[in-house]
């Protein structure tokens, strides 16, 4: 703070560009850190950035059965879909972990961020 109580600006403004720095840091490790989640007892895999982008879906062979396809569809369709929640909610614990602090940094939230 200067005299007569009022912050000083240069000091605030360095304080925001160091934390829009961390910010931008933090968001790009997010977007190049692998996240998996998996459904059936690892029949079905689903790999996900941090930031939540689907890279990558593995089926284990063992998870269709040619004899009833139609099931087998069904099934199939739901396993992947568990997958990709799963990896997408550990993507989100990963970005609470990395941008939360960051947010409580900047007084509270940041709008459009779950947290």
């Amino acid at each position: 703070m200067i005299p007569g109580g009022q912050p000083n600006m240069q000091q605030l403004l360095q304080q925001a560009q160091k934390m829009q720095q961390d910010l931008a840091a933090a968001q790009q490790e997010l977007a190049e850190t692998p996240v998996e989640g998996s459904a059936g007892g690892g029949l079905v895999k689903a790999t996900v950035t941090g930031s939540g982008e689907l890279k990558s879906l593995v089926i284990d062979p063992k998870a269709v059965d040619v004899d009833s396809a139609e099931e087998t569809a069904e099934t199939l369709a739901d396993l992947v879909l568990a997958a990709v929640r799963d990896a997408n909610a550990s993507a989100q614990q990963l970005q609470q972990s990395k941008l939360g602090p960051l947010a409580q940094g900047l007084g509270g939230g940041i709008p459009g961020l779950p947290f």
